[in-house]
């Protein structure tokens, strides 16, 4: 038996070359997620429920990624969570939240709770825009039955913009009347529009935000290959999903490629992400039937059991390696899913010629991350668990996305508690760090080009001890 030699991220390391590069800030990290989409730093949050909901999405896509939200709700959730998503940041909000005036002001102050914002405007029926409520209006109310006609700022005492109103124009609007709010109108009062002082300050804050053509924050979101996943597809989409994961446990199979022909004809022009794979073959068969990005990775997550529960897998640096080999061909961009501990192994994987590298339980336990923080002794969690873990199969039988008996369930995936961890942007800004040193070191100067130079070299257990800290107490 010929058993031909794989690697992951431990067995190898790149050799440094001369570089160009006056420092890391020179290295753009600018790279492909789909054909038809570009993302500003090579990082996405992977589809796990304990990773990516829509606070995630908001935080990531505002830092340059882009968060793929998890499947693992109802049709109903999942759109909710795109919509939050896509009015998280806007230059003009098209359809912006309205309450009518005769409703109480503890009805209006339960509504902008639960959908998570600060004021609302106040429209008759047929949308003519009658007045604001403002934080301060909220902040001032009585409560009880007042009404929001008796609180609110009324429509003879606004400024309004219109069609024309550009982004110059409204910072020049909120400098002057110091305002928070700028509806937009037509000729017969009728709401189109609202932009936000919020919104304004956001594109000057995250200058390497991925938004849309209509200045949006850009969301993935997933879905699987059976039972509703063409419903649930066509409702993020049409909520505002820019790209959708085909995602399960083994994505070279007949199921992926029925799904893909079913996907691309229910949502033609949505770019569609398949996996995960793991060879050649793969990589050859899913470009042929039409995907747009490859997700590459069986096995080696840090939650994930599938190579010692099924025996099947392969280390991830060859993994991504084949795969890259093939997709190039097809113009089809990779994700490295799966392995990244450390900044190195993401100049690893895409050395090895990802794209992108998928990222799980590094975010998870992180602020934006889903799910509450539990304190044992001094010390603060949050849980993190695989997509293919017992407790993820409960919860889609209790949501009729799945009808195996539990006994018959046979996990893939493990729950665990990891340390919360703060924001996200703080581990973000170390990786993208690690990473443009990564790209001084080999002289690139693009992501394109780190593909391109990267030499890498086997080493030893002594080497991969040597590379770490050793021979020294650190300091915790």
């Amino acid at each position: 038996m010929q058993i031909p030699f794989a690697l992951t991220y431990d067995d190898v390391l790149i050799v440094p070359r001369r570089s160009t590069l006056s420092s890391r800030s020179d290295a753009q990290t600018k790279t492909r997620l789909t054909r038809q989409l570009d993302i500003n730093i090579p990082i996405v949050t992977a589809n796990m429920d304990s990773v990516t909901g829509s606070d995630m999405a908001i935080a990531m896509a505002r830092l340059g990624g882009i968060g793929i939200l998890h499947r693992f709700n109802t049709i109903e959730e999942n759109v909710e969570e795109v919509k939050r998503v896509k009015r998280a940041q806007n230059f003009i909000i098209e359809d912006p939240y309205t309450i009518e005036q005769d409703q109480t002001v503890a009805s209006a102050k339960e509504y902008v709770a639960d959908i998570g914002i600060t004021g609302l405007l106040v429209a008759s029926p047929d949308k003519k825009l009658l007045g604001i409520l403002s934080r301060r209006d909220f902040l001032y109310a009585p409560n009880g039955d007042t009404r929001v006609s008796q609180i609110m700022t009324p429509r003879e005492k606004l400024v309004v913009g219109n069609k024309e109103t550009t982004f110059e124009d409204a910072r020049a609007i909120f400098a002057r009347h110091k305002i928070e709010k700028l509806p937009l109108v037509d000729e017969e009062n009728t709401i189109i529009g609202l932009i936000t002082s919020d919104d304004m300050k956001l594109s000057v804050d995250f200058p390497d935000a991925n938004l849309d053509t209509d200045g949006r924050l850009i969301v993935g979101a997933a879905v699987g290959v059976h039972g509703d996943f063409v419903e649930r597809a066509k409702a993020v989409v049409t909520a505002g999903a820019d790209v959708l994961v085909i995602d399960i446990a083994h994505g070279h199979s007949d199921l992926m490629i029925n799904a893909i022909a079913a996907l691309k004809q229910a949502v033609p022009g949505t770019p569609l992400i398949a996996g995960n794979i793991a060879t050649a073959q793969a990589a050859k068969d899913l470009c042929d039937a039409g995907v747009d990005a490859l997700k590459v990775g069986v096995g080696p997550g840090s939650i994930c059991i599938t190579r010692l529960v099924t025996g099947c897998g392969m280390p991830q640096l060859t993994a991504v390696s084949e795969v890259a080999k093939v997709a190039k061909t097809y113009g089809v961009p990779v994700i490295a899913d799966g392995g990244i501990k450390t900044s190195g192994d993401i100049v690893k994987a895409i050395g090895a010629g990802a794209d992108t590298v998928m990222i799980g339980s590094m975010f998870a336990g992180t602020a934006e991350s889903p799910g509450v923080v539990m304190t044992k002794g001094d010390k603060k969690f949050k849980i993190s668990r695989g997509s293919a873990s017992f407790t993820q199969a409960q919860k889609r039988q209790q949501k009729g996305q799945e009808q195996k008996e539990l006994s018959h369930v046979v996990p893939e995936g493990v729950e665990s508690i990891v340390p919360y961890k703060g924001v996200v942007a703080d581990i973000v800004y170390q990786l993208v760090g690690g990473l443009r040193s990564g790209m001084s070191y080999t002289n690139a100067h693009t992501i394109a080009e780190l593909q391109e130079n990267v030499t890498f070299v086997r080493i030893t257990s002594a080497g991969s001890r040597e590379s770490g800290v050793h021979d020294v107490n650190p300091i915790t």
